[in-house]
């Protein structure tokens, strides 16, 4: 889409790249929804159940980092959830402050009922994709997530210097290399 934001050429680049990431998330996230739909189930209840049927039981905290949820909207999911009882939540016994939840026969049952069409569907969102664009999809959107999980990325830190910075940088190197090259 054109934009009438000036800014440089990076800036413009950043800004068509979230843009389009922002809208295939969504159209993907859509798709999801529809299908979870019919069973009942929202995008974090299903998180929930199958990062728990995946990794055993797991604490409320650990489950929030896992599906990306805050602490507060991750009680109201398994709230829900547990109203259903599809998982149900145990106090941890090595340390009564941690909440643990394990999925019951039902959350179970479900589970494995609602993967196969679930990964089909996913399967369907990408296939315009290559093997080989799903790859470097992968790669770049795992490397985008790393850097701001370890807060190296959203923050404007990986922003170059402005030119006249870099040009005066460039002098002083060209400089110091002349002076090193001279005094030999």
């Amino acid at each position: 889409m054109p934009t009438k934001y000036a800014g440089g050429d990076q800036e413009r680049a950043a800004l068509d790249a979230y843009i389009k990431l922002w809208r295939a998330a969504h159209l993907v996230e859509m798709q999801a929804n529809r299908h979870l739909a019919r069973f009942d189930l929202t995008t974090s209840q299903f998180g929930v159940l199958e990062a728990v049927y995946h990794l055993g039981p797991l604490s409320q905290q650990a489950l929030a980092k896992k599906i990306l949820r805050s602490s507060g909207n991750l009680t109201m999911v398994i709230d829900n959830l547990e109203k259903t009882q599809l998982v149900r939540r145990e106090r941890s016994q090595q340390d009564r402050r941690v909440m643990i939840v394990s999925l019951t026969p039902a959350g179970r049952e479900l589970i494995v009922q609602v993967l196969p069409p679930h990964v089909r569907g996913v399967v369907g969102v990408f296939d315009s994709l290559s093997r080989d664009e799903l790859a470097q999809l992968s790669s770049l959107t795992r490397k985008l997530g790393l850097a701001l999980s370890a807060g190296k990325a959203g923050t404007g830190t990986a922003q170059k210097p402005p030119r006249e910075k870099q040009e005066k940088q460039a002098s002083k190197a060209e400089a110091k290399a002349l002076r090193s090259l001279t005094a030999s």
